[in-house]
């Protein structure tokens, strides 16, 4: 199907009432006392300038050079009117240059139209994932609501800060100065491209933006330039925040949380009906007419892993898979509050197996899980290894951990710290010239609650429950990101 912009876009940025917050948040958040891990969503006030981190653990791997890009909210509040949903403060872009056994971190806030007019208007005005906003909002376009504050995508000598609902907005990788929005093409300008692209083994990128039901499938260079943009219409609107992948096809998970209504914030526009099932959907690359359509229990998710199709045909991927969507609707709400008891269960890692004769499970690792990632070079093809952020529980909304998922085995390899530590996404970083899974480092950041200042750790993937082989510590505490990058 040929994309449409003016189609797809039409009632993409309709505003209705205000609603009301829900009263087991305001009464999960009635507590005067800032919770322990407030430091998570403090907001940070200005750009951070280059600076060199301290060691202060183990020293660097030889052989590891490069940088670590990472992107995430950074500012929530301002006197005339605050973010309510942490999913909707400012883009915050941050990068770890570790070179010569040393790092040195930076951070600039995405300079977003939104920011600026919030900025002169000294309040947060625009509609947002779950933010209300007033009538000061300024929507032209999708692109005026961005915050420009989920994911990183590497392109050359820029870096691209990814929201959800709109284009790319691209940075200098160098200086993380902004630049401008992304146009893929003249006809697609404001088209939605959303956070989570995925990697093919023959080198180029695919992405996906949506509205309701209609899917725009994005397949690019590596470089950023447009090979293709498509049309798919899905059997359902769900709220879709991520899909996978294998060599050959497209997966698309089609929770129960589907679309009830138009309106503004953006999550109240759906409904979550556990009746429905969870189904998913495998398309053809080459072909998005050919589907085939799976169905799976009830489940919710945010996070998917690379997808992998085996020899007889059948697929593979992980999830971070939850009960429900009480963490996306209430729980957000009090992470960002910085107080109170944050409602809803930790999601757990399980594996989704797709067979050819159309029967599909789920096996669980019984670990609780999220932001799931894998080995870069087996992007799209088969792998065992998973890693993960671990530890978070009931009373501790977020993981103080890293795990590794080994799925030929069934084993979990994990690290944790203790609760003086929040854990932030790990990304595998492969040795020089090593081709094994095991091969490689994992590098994250986490939040030092007890120094207050923000660290970052280097661990072996083959030795992971050993802790990490090398850790240094800024003189500033950033406030948890979402999603990175590595640069080599």
């Amino acid at each position: 199907m040929t994309p449409s912009r003016r189609n797809f876009l039409m009632g993409a940025a309709a505003l209705s009432a205000a609603v009301a917050t829900p009263e087991r948040v305001r009464a999960a958040i009635a507590q005067d006392v800032a919770a322990p891990w407030a430091l998570a969503t403090a907001d940070l006030e200005t750009d951070v300038a280059p600076r060199a981190l301290r060691l202060v653990h183990g020293r660097a791997p030889v052989g590891l050079e490069g940088t670590l890009f990472r992107n995430g909210p950074g500012k929530f509040r301002r006197p005339g009117g605050s973010t309510t949903h942490w999913f909707d403060g400012d883009g915050l872009m941050r990068s770890f240059r570790i070179q010569d056994g040393g790092v040195t971190l930076a951070a600039r806030f995405a300079d977003t139209p939104k920011r600026r007019h919030e900025t002169a208007l000294d309040a947060v005005v625009t509609p947002g994932f779950g933010t209300v906003g007033d009538a000061r909002g300024r929507i032209g376009s999708n692109d005026d609501a961005s915050s420009a504050n989920t994911a990183v995508m590497v392109t050359g000598e820029k870096v691209w800060a990814l929201w959800e609902g709109g284009s790319p907005l691209q940075m200098d990788a160098a200086t993380l100065a902004t630049e401008d929005f992304v146009t893929l093409r003249p006809d697609l300008k404001g088209m939605p491209f959303q956070a989570h692209p995925r990697f093919a083994p023959d080198g180029t990128v695919w992405n996906v933006g949506t509205n309701g039901d209609q899917v725009i499938v994005w397949h690019m260079q590596a470089s950023g330039a447009l090979i293709d943009a498509r049309m798919l219409r899905l059997p359902r609107a769900s709220y879709l925040h991520d899909f996978t992948a294998t060599e050959r096809h497209l997966i698309f998970v089609l929770q129960p949380w589907v679309f009830d209504h138009a309106g503004m914030p953006y999550l109240t526009q759906f409904a979550w009906r556990p009746e429905m099932g969870t189904q998913v959907l495998v398309v053809d690359k080459a072909d998005l007419s050919r589907t085939r359509l799976y169905e799976l229990p009830t489940f919710s998710f945010f996070h998917l892993g690379d997808g992998w199709a085996e020899a007889d045909g059948t697929i593979r991927f992980d999830v971070a898979a939850n009960d429900d969507v009480t963490f996306a609707i209430e729980g957000a709400r009090v992470l960002v509050a910085g107080r109170g008891t944050v409602p809803g269960s930790p999601s757990v890692l399980k594996l989704v197996t797709l067979h050819p004769d159309g029967r599909a499970e789920m096996t669980s690792s019984g670990v609780a899980a999220e932001f799931p990632k894998g080995d870069p070079r087996r992007a799209g093809l088969p792998r065992s290894l998973t890693v993960h952020v671990a530890g978070e529980r009931g009373g501790r909304p977020l993981p103080n951990g890293l795990a590794i998922q080994d799925w030929n085995t069934g084993r979990s390899h994990a690290f944790a710290f203790d609760d003086t530590q929040i854990m932030e996404e790990a990304v595998f970083v492969p040795k020089p010239g090593a081709t094994a899974e095991r091969d490689a480092w994992l590098v994250a950041p986490s939040i030092n609650l007890a120094e207050g200042v923000t660290e970052l750790h280097v661990f072996d993937v083959a030795a992971v429950e050993d802790g990490p082989v090398a850790t240094w510590r800024a003189d500033v505490a950033l406030p948890a990101g979402f999603h990175g990058a590595w640069r080599g």
